[in-house]
């Protein structure tokens, strides 16, 4: 039995069960024994693989965007270019490279990373030895300055609480374990206390509807947002999902060596994510007081910014097999049936900054 079983087992036994949030939340974020903690998720060897990691030119057109941001904004002399969650630090290396040919942006940007995994920040350590960055465990441990941010499938990690409609009352998905020792899907017995934080748009819900409502995310989205009207900046958020106008079903997965996997089976070895619903993200960055734009879909973001000439330019003078490659990467990032509508990109700015590069105009 391994130590993150033994937890999750010794508090079901002392609670009778685990909400699907807790669990969730212990599974992927223990500090020791967690998912990133002692995983290795990222790349063809690991479990998935994030845009970072299908080209080059992700990370370089994120990097030109908040460094056109930073432009935008006065050029502040001493900014941060912090990234949630940087992975093997892939997206930050290719977006300092870009930042290269942006005057006097290198100089005033300081690279921040928060990550809890002492794992990955080693890693992170090699990939960016020469930009020295600052690593913080939280989104509140970074320090005020404008603030110039991407979260590239960070939102969709943290947990959220799977609700389900019983009558009048929401009940919260939980973790039990059955007559055999196997971890099996419940409900708690009485109504959620989450119910009244749900959306009024949640009220119009018919008995048995599942919706998930994951305030972390929130709470993160209002920290940056916080950040940003104080000290100016940009933030940009990347993840799979859209606006939910309603409760939109569980979507709660299991990955595993890139195949889906069964979510309460040997905790600790798959990675476990939720699509993100932006809405409610959306209203937490206007309460903070900011501008809120998006969610665009990633390919056309994408393209606004530039993607097809600078895949082009990379494809030029190259041999067939890595305009292949080219080819393959391009249609994986951009096209609507892979990552390009699947995936959001929303923006964070001051209410009286330009647009953010990508964008036109936030919503009404």
């Amino acid at each position: 039995m391994t130590a993150i079983e033994r937890l999750i087992r010794d508090e079901i036994a002392r609670d009778g069960f685990m909400t699907l949030q807790r669990y969730v939340a212990l599974v992927t974020g223990h500090p020791v024994h967690g998912y990133y903690a002692s995983a290795e998720p990222f790349g063809r060897a690991g479990d998935f693989v994030t845009a970072p990691e299908i080209s080059q030119v992700f990370g370089e057109l994120i990097g030109l965007a908040l460094g056109q941001a930073w432009a935008d904004q006065g050029s502040p002399a001493r900014a941060l270019l912090a990234e949630l969650g940087p992975g093997r630090g892939t997206l930050m290396r290719d977006a300092l490279r870009a930042l290269r040919i942006v005057p006097g942006a290198p100089a005033a940007l300081a690279v921040h990373l928060v990550e809890a995994s002492a794992r990955l920040r080693a890693i992170q350590a090699e990939t960016l030895a020469d930009a020295a960055p600052v690593w913080h465990t939280a989104i509140g441990d970074v320090p005020d300055a404008p603030l110039f941010l991407i979260a590239n499938e960070f939102l969709d990690a943290l947990p959220a609480h799977v609700l389900v409609r019983r009558g009048a009352d929401w009940h919260e998905r939980t973790v039990t374990v059955d007559g055999t020792g196997a971890f099996v899907p419940g409900e708690t017995p009485c109504p959620s206390g989450m119910a009244a934080r749900l959306p009024a748009s949640w009220g119009a819900a018919t008995d048995g509807a599942i919706g998930e409502w994951a305030p972390l995310r929130a709470e993160a989205v209002a920290t940056i947002a916080g950040r940003i009207v104080r000290h100016g900046g940009c933030a940009l958020l990347i993840d799979y999902g859209a606006a939910a106008s309603g409760p939109a079903g569980d979507t709660l997965q299991a990955v595993r060596a890139h195949r889906p996997w069964p979510i309460l089976a040997e905790p600790g070895t798959a990675d476990l994510t939720s699509q993100v619903d932006f809405a409610p993200l959306l209203d937490a960055a206007r309460a903070a007081g900011a501008a809120a734009w998006g969610p665009l879909p990633q390919g056309t973001f994408l393209l606004a910014l530039g993607a097809e000439a600078r895949f082009d330019a990379l494809a030029h003078s190259k041999d067939a097999d890595a305009v292949v490659a080219l080819v393959r990467a391009r249609r994986r990032l951009l096209h609507p049936a892979a990552m390009g509508e699947a995936f959001k990109v929303m923006a964070i700015t001051p209410r009286t900054a330009p647009p953010p590069p990508g964008f036109a105009h936030p919503p009404a």
